[in-house]
């Protein structure tokens, strides 16, 4: 019996109760979780935004040690540092064919299949595949990432989310070229990583926009060179930072309709809007066919920081071994499982970076 954090429905309160993990079958790795990321996915997870199979462990950003390994399970052994990795790609689909395995449609067929058993016999689920909001979890094989040699796996935990959002959203989705200007909307676990890739791309001038003027110290760590406490006139205030023009890439890290829209009217004519942010079905963005056409600017989607992730956690770690990124940047409190739902009321208040579970 280990300790888990479980949703037991859709908008009642985690629950931190024993679990029945199974032995690890075929294809598939028991891990013991080092750390665990507290996201804003998870949030929307036990809200209802994200719908998932319930009652299910949440967490979905980890990282730990190998226990035991299933029949056929050959790139880790007992006793490896591993990542999780929440939207492992099939390799079979159309996306995947295409070469863009962070759109796979079959990345998240694990969230339906029975986890664990609680004590009283409940079935639980995976919330996004790995259930890493436990002392221990069983994953499938394809789930599992090799620790990269010389992060500490507390750390490489915000790896499996955060740090490959933040990341692929400067470097693969937005394209940020050195000497481009870039504005971040939200300075939470992904705004903060995206801080620092930007930094990394070699952006001239970085602007942070968040509700709270207590994250400045936090942005300006990361790479911001300037801050904008968000307001109705913020795209106003950063036009005025780029020489009246915009900034050439706003990264959307909030979900909202209204930060959406923001960071894309603080863009300059012809500049290009990420947006990592997940928001509910209810957040409705508006345009008119004049002002897109007039403007020429580009508004684009962007999963899991549209990464692979075996191929970008090798780069980012290098970047890590130099110091040029800092993990320990993101996390702003050590949290124990009880002091999640605390994490969540501290992400609507607006406040923190990244809350690491720590086991």
């Amino acid at each position: 019996m280990i300790r888990a954090a479980v949703l037991p429905a859709v908008g009642a309160p985690l629950e931190v109760t024993g679990i029945e993990l199974p032995e690890p079958g075929p294809g598939r790795v028991r891990i013991r979780l080092a750390a665990a990321g507290v996201c804003h996915s998870d949030l929307s997870l036990s809200d209802g935004t994200m719908r998932v199979p319930v009652p299910a462990v949440l967490g979905h950003e980890g990282a730990g040690t190998v226990v035991a390994v299933g029949e056929g399970v050959t790139h880790v052994a007992p006793g490896d540092g591993v990542v999780l990795n929440w939207a492992p790609s099939c390799g079979a689909c159309h996306p995947c064919a295409l070469g863009e395995v962070w759109l796979c449609v079959n990345a998240l067929n694990g969230a339906a299949d029975v986890h664990a058993r609680a004590a009283d016999g409940r079935e639980l689920h995976p919330g996004l595949n790995v259930a890493a909001f436990a002392e221990e979890t069983v994953v499938a094989a394809n789930c599992v990432l090799p620790a990269p040699e010389g992060v500490p796996l507390t750390d490489a935990a915000l790896l499996g989310c955060a740090v490959l959002t933040g990341w692929g959203a400067v470097h693969h989705s937005a394209r940020v070229r050195a000497g481009e200007t870039v504005a971040v909307f939200g300075v939470g676990g992904v705004g903060l990583a995206t801080l620092q890739a930007a930094r990394i791309a070699g952006a001239a001038t970085i602007v942070a926009v968040d509700v709270s003027p207590e994250k400045e110290a936090l942005a300006r760590a990361a790479g911001a060179t300037e801050y904008v406490v968000a307001s109705e006139t913020t795209a106003r205030e950063i036009r005025k930072l780029t020489g009246g023009h915009g900034v050439d890439v706003a990264v959307e890290c909030v979900g909202r309709a209204v930060t959406i829209r923001t960071a894309w009217e603080s863009t300059r004519r012809g500049g290009r809007t990420t947006v990592v942010g997940i928001g509910g079905k209810d957040q409705q963005v508006s345009f008119n066919a004049l002002e897109i056409f007039h403007w020429g600017r580009t508004l684009a989607g962007c999963v899991y920081g549209n990464s692979n992730p075996a191929v970008d956690l090798p780069v980012i770690a290098g970047h890590i071994r130099d110091g040029s990124f800092d993990l320990g940047a993101l996390v702003t409190e050590r949290i124990t499982l009880e002091g999640i739902p605390g994490a969540f009321d501290a992400m609507l208040a607006g406040k923190g970076g990244r809350a690491l579970v720590v086991f």
